[in-house]
């Protein structure tokens, strides 16, 4: 069972050579939400926090007001779901940075993993670590013991663009893209 487990993480994500997108993105879901359906976050401004990244630089959310800032919250390093996600993010890299956007993963590991996470699959990103669920609880991210799986993208203003509360992994580097090219 750990073999398989080990040969769908391979399969999911290898380490880059290269960080760039060849295929324009398509977004799944770059329709307007309705406003029935759209997160109570969405509008508000986004709570603040500081954190300390896997290479112990700070991370203060107010400080990077003027640029779009996606908050991806994952359940475990090195883990195939939360792998193949950082690796799209890793993929897209070159493209989300011509959006002038800033990605900060977060998750409950310790920063000793998130820099072993991040040097392993060469992730060019913030991690930071919210060991007891603070942060990931301020933006309404379920945690027992490690957060669910959610997004959350904060305009310039630092106000609350848009909230992904359920993430398919496979295309969410590119939902992101579409989110950041369709931004006022």
């Amino acid at each position: 069972m750990r073999a398989l487990a080990l040969l769908a993480l391979v399969a999911a994500c290898t380490p880059a050579t290269s960080t760039s997108i060849n295929a324009t993105p398509t977004p799944t879901n770059s329709t307007p939400i309705p406003t029935s359906d759209v997160d109570p976050l969405v509008g508000k401004p986004a709570p603040d926090f500081t954190a300390t990244a896997q290479d112990g630089s700070a991370v203060h959310l107010a400080a990077l007001r003027g640029k779009p800032v996606i908050l991806y919250f994952y359940p475990k390093d090195e883990t195939p779901g939360c792998t193949k996600e950082a690796c799209s993010f890793r993929d897209a890299w070159d493209a989300l940075g011509k959006t002038g956007a800033v990605l900060v993963g977060v998750s409950a590991d310790t920063l000793d993993s998130h820099k072993a996470f991040a040097s392993h699959w060469k992730l060019p990103f913030e991690l930071v670590s919210d060991p007891d669920g603070a942060i990931g609880r301020s933006f309404g991210v379920p945690f027992e013991g490690v957060h669910r799986r959610q997004t959350i993208v904060i305009g310039p203003d630092g106000v609350v663009r848009k909230v992904y509360r359920k993430v398919d992994v496979a295309v969410h580097a590119q939902q992101i893209l579409g989110d950041l090219s369709a931004a006022p």
